[in-house]
């Protein structure tokens, strides 16, 4: 028993002796067989359209002589002409007038846009929904100024001076307790109620324009009329319409005229 386990020993043996002489064999002949050489493969080349054939440019078009045009001849000036020619009379055909105190040319003034509305009802300004104190006022507003269309401006004075005392904020008993003072020979009190009433009624052009015609009355009263001209002009250009900034300015034109120097 003993010699056959060491047959079959000896027998195992030489299979894994065989088994790793074929594994070793088979490896070497591997190793040596030759390997095909490495090469980049090459980008398949890309089809160019053919390019167009460059042509030359085309000739330039043969130049056209321009057609000189004889130069307009100016018309001479003759000293005759200038002798028998008028004074020149400005675009619009207005002539400008001349101010005998000043002595400057000037062109008379112009009224802009369309005459407004006569606003000067004061009982229109009565509506529903206005507080009782400025109704009050504006009543007694209104009879100051029939007082002072019937020619008595004393008592129309103490009727317009409850008017800013009933109410403190109601801008046309300003105005006519300026045009009461005005009737009265007060011309500079007449300027300082002006004033109040122009920063009361800056939203009204009608009576606006009212303000600055009584001041420039007070302006002619007091000797300036120049001031006077300026604030009859302003009068105009808010309301074209303004009687009394017309006639004044109509007076103070004739005035200069007849006054020369």
């Amino acid at each position: 028993m003993k010699n056959i386990s060491c047959s079959v020993n000896f027998f195992v043996q030489k299979i894994v002796l065989g088994v790793v002489a074929l594994g070793f064999v088979a490896a070497v002949t591997e190793s040596c067989a030759p390997r095909p050489p490495y090469r980049t493969p090459i980008p398949p080349a890309v089809s160019r359209p053919p390019e167009a054939p460059t042509l030359p440019p085309p000739p330039p078009p043969p130049a056209q002589e321009s057609v000189r045009q004889p130069l307009p001849q100016e018309s001479k000036i003759r000293e005759q002409d200038l002798k028998t020619k008028g004074p020149v009379t400005p675009p619009g055909g207005k002539e400008p007038s001349k101010d005998a105190n000043i002595g400057e040319t000037r062109t008379s003034p112009e009224a802009v846009g369309q005459p407004l509305p006569d606003y000067s009802s004061l009982l229109a300004k009565i509506t529903p929904g206005i507080p009782p104190q400025r109704a009050a006022s504006l009543r007694l507003t209104e009879e100051g100024r029939k007082l002072l269309d019937a020619g008595d401006p004393g008592k129309a004075l103490s009727r317009l001076e409850k008017t800013i005392v009933v109410d403190s904020t109601n801008p046309y008993g300003y105005f006519f307790l300026a045009k009461a003072h005005y009737r009265l020979g007060r011309y500079k009190e007449s300027l300082n109620f002006l004033d109040v009433a122009e920063s009361r009624l800056s939203e009204e052009p009608f009576w606006l324009a009212e303000v600055h015609a009584l001041r420039g009355e007070n302006f002619r009263a007091l000797g300036m009329p120049q001031k006077a001209e300026a604030s009859y002009a302003q009068a105009l250009r808010l309301n074209s319409g303004n009687r009394t900034a017309m006639e004044a300015l109509s007076r103070l034109q004739a005035e200069g005229s007849s006054n020369p120097r």
